[in-house]
């Protein structure tokens, strides 16, 4: 494998870059007209536009990827996650078109990729998964039936879309009143998001944690399953730190944990990267979730605590090799990894997406810390995709450091344009509830309603320092008649010696 185009852009792009790179790999980068200038794009070897902005008519245009693909001589495609990474109509493309898809096999992402058809296969191979329903209910099957079915299962339960993932077309349901609703919800979110909106029942396991596998399969049967990671800090469903390994993961949990994902991966023949997820009991039982057929978004973390890279291995299992890696070692991580995702969003008005301009962007460094980013001072953060900016990875011989680290990484972190998620995990590691580790999959949501509703953007003593002056300025300016700008009437600002002391004691705070 010689030349590799990445289907994908932002930091995963960036990522996949460096990973070519450093095998000696040529990149491919494919854009679209808002991203002509983006990082991806100046750091391939090559890059070829793919059409206009919507990811419908650039980014998931399978024909336009294949083109450039076959125009430039790419004998190897990346999907990244997200986007196209778990289409199994992609992978059969590039299989047909004589191109290795980096990733499994279509017949494997179709299993997969439907819970019910993976729920199947973790029950065929003796792995625990959560009471729900065995098959997909379509829109066929009617409220009448699926209430009938609910009763079987009991209450509190989720309803959960058969396709895709995210916590999208997901539902919790405490009694029989709201489940119609919850249906037609989950049903529609579902056939929006993901083309399919057939559902699933599920028992809803209160006060369960949320444990994930990573795995690595090659093309001769070999699977190797690495320490889990911590995953149970979620916001709506959606991840929001990660962390490897877990506290409350014994070596003998992760034996057993390990062990069933790893079969279940063997049995349906994957290769590449891919992920078993659990939910853990209090009690210590755990139970399949689903699998997830591409890179995580977490990868780094075990990365850093296994020394092995993730996308290295990917194209190496891809282009034919057998895996070398110690299991054992594997099973024995070194120290403790945290992940936030640094996201464009606006923690005070519900973590709404917050594009636009970065003007100003100063990633933390030193000990223990990586940034993988895919954006830069003067970028533009667009409204068309994933607002991701990077993600933070704080490593450190123990938990404590690590945390201590991202403590210190976070407070070094300066975005200035638009508002990220940085202020609210220098908030979220301040709790002892983290510290201790004393959390589940509802403890954000909750530890968020039950917030005094301060802003995680308090106006610093600078900021009113500064407001201060240009409203002295402002009411000086309108007494005299001058206007700000230089117009007929008066002196310009500039040429006063108040003015002069206003704007040296600004530029002094911005200092």
């Amino acid at each position: 494998m010689k030349k590799i185009l990445i289907a994908n852009r932002g930091e995963i792009a960036v990522r996949i870059i460096r990973a070519c790179r450093d095998l000696g790999i040529k990149s491919v980068a494919v854009y679209s007209e808002c991203d002509r200038a983006a990082r991806h794009v100046r750091m391939a070897d090559e890059a070829y536009p793919i059409g206009p902005n919507p990811p419908s008519e650039s980014y998931l245009r399978i024909d336009k990827i294949l083109a450039v693909a076959k125009a430039c001589g790419a004998d190897g495609v990346h999907p990244g996650y997200g986007f196209l990474a778990e289409n199994e109509d992609f992978s059969a493309a590039c299989r047909d078109a004589g191109i290795t898809f980096i990733g499994p096999s279509p017949e494997v992402i179709t299993q997969m990729g439907s819970k019910t058809a993976a729920r199947q296969a973790a029950m065929a191979v003796g792995a625990p998964v959560v009471p729900g329903t065995e098959d997909a209910l379509g829109a066929e099957v009617s409220d009448e039936e699926i209430t009938r079915l609910a009763k079987t299962i009991g209450y509190p339960l989720m309803v959960k879309a058969v396709a895709g993932g995210g916590g999208k077309g997901m539902r919790v349901v405490y009694t029989e009143a709201e489940l119609s609703s919850a249906i037609r919800a989950a049903r529609s979110e579902a056939g929006a998001s993901f083309g399919d909106s057939a559902i699933f029942l599920e028992r809803r396991i209160g006060a369960a944690r949320h444990i994930e596998v990573q795995l690595l399969g090659d093309n001769y049967g070999t699977v190797v399953p690495f320490a889990e990671r911590e995953c149970s800090l979620q916001r709506r469903h959606q991840k929001v730190i990660e962390e490897t390994p877990s506290k409350v993961v014994s070596p003998e949990l992760r034996a057993r944990m390990t062990t069933a994902a790893a079969n279940v991966a063997r049995s349906v023949g994957y290769t590449g990267a891919g992920t078993v997820e659990f939910l853990l009991d209090h009690d210590g039982s755990f139970y399949f979730l689903e699998m997830n057929t591409r890179l995580q978004v977490e990868h780094p973390i075990t990365e850093a605590v296994s020394g092995i890279d993730l996308v290295q291995w990917q194209i190496r299992i891809a282009r034919g090799e057998k895996l070398t890696i110690d299991p054992a070692a594997l099973l024995k991580p070194n120290g403790h990894a945290i992940e936030c995702r640094i996201i464009a969003e606006d923690p005070d008005a519900g973590f709404m997406p917050s594009p636009g301009r970065i003007s100003s962007l100063r990633v933390p460094s030193g000990p223990g810390i990586r940034d993988d980013g895919g954006t830069e001072s003067g970028a533009d953060v667009p409204i068309y995709y994933d607002p991701m900016i990077s993600k933070l990875i704080a490593w450190g011989e123990d938990r404590s450091q690590a945390i201590a680290r991202m403590r210190r990484a976070l407070e070094e972190y300066e975005v200035v344009g638009i508002k990220t998620s940085v202020p609210f995990f220098r908030w979220m590691l301040a709790q002892p509830d983290f510290e201790s580790a004393n959390f589940d999959t509802t403890y954000l949501d909750k530890l968020l309603k039950e917030r005094s509703g301060e802003p995680f953007f308090p106006p610093s003593e600078a900021d009113e320092t500064v407001a201060a002056i240009a409203a002295a300025l402002f009411t000086e300016l309108k007494g005299t008649g001058t206007q700000a700008a230089g117009g007929a009437t008066g002196s310009t600002v500039a040429a006063r010696p108040s003015a002069w002391r206003a704007r040296a004691r600004a530029e002094g705070l911005r200092a």
